[in-house]
Parts: structure tokens; C-alpha cells; sequence
């Protein structure tokens, strides 16, 4: 009923830029919380910023300054724009979307899908 499709990531040195994007599509009816997510290899997934409908946003401290998270609400997309990139963020970045959709008997329901994972990786 819903899906997500992630794209912009790579490989990129050390105090560069990527910026990902994940859009989601489908039958929605209202996004609430749309976020960004990361997994390093041996680590637990951990938050990186989260925007509500409202505009409001929370970064992780460790990215508070470099990364942006903002959204499109008219292409139901969400955007985080990566700056000054360390070694240290080297991950699978996911993006996680809390919505209101339609489910496949028809009636709303809220759930929350995650996209399907798109790595960055930044060398030094």
C-alpha cells in the first residue's frame, strides 16, 4: 500500500556533500513523522533527524550543524542534506515514514514503513 524509494547516496571524501532523498508513494492519506536513520557495520540503527508535519525537526547532537533534514510535503519526499562528512558517518542510511494510509481492506490506518536502506560512505 505504501512504498519508499531511497536514492543519493555513495562515496564521497572527507568534508564533502551528499544529500539523500526517499519518497514515498501510494495510498496516503496524511504523513505525520518523516525521518532518517543510520546502521554502521557492527552497530545498532541509530536516529539522525526526524521532521514532523508540522516543520519541526530534531538532529542527533553528532550531526547538529552538518546535516539538514527538511521535506517536500507536495512529493510526500523527505530530504537530508549531509555536509562536512566524516569517516565517522560512514553507514546504511535509512529513511522511516510515520503515516495515515488506506490498507488493502480500505480503511485508514497508521503504520510506519522504512525505505530500503542506501549507503554512504566517506573516506578519508
Amino acid at each position: 500500500q505504501v512504498q519508499l524509494v531511497e536514492s543519493g547516496g555513495g562515496l564521497v571524501q572527507a568534508g564533502g556533500s551528499l544529500r539523500l532523498s526517499c519518497a514515498a508513494s501510494g495510498s496516503i492519506f496524511s504523513i505525520n513523522v518523516m525521518g532518517w536513520y543510520r546502521q554502521a557495520p557492527g552497530k545498532q540503527r541509530e536516529l539522525v533527524a526526524t521532521i514532523a508535519a508540522s516543520g519541526s525537526t530534531n538532529h542527533a547532537d553528532s550531526v547538529k550543524g552538518r546535516f539538514t533534514i527538511y521535506r517536500e510535503s507536495a512529493k510526500n519526499t523527505v530530504y537530508l542534506q549531509m555536509n562536512s562528512l566524516k569517516p565517522e558517518d560512514t553507514a546504511v542510511y535509512y529513511c522511516n515514514v510515520n503515516l495515515w494510509y488506506r490498507n488493502s481492506n480500505g480503511y485508514r490506518t497508521q503504520g510506519a514503513y522504512w525505505g530500503q536502506g542506501t549507503q554512504v560512505t566517506v573516506s578519508s
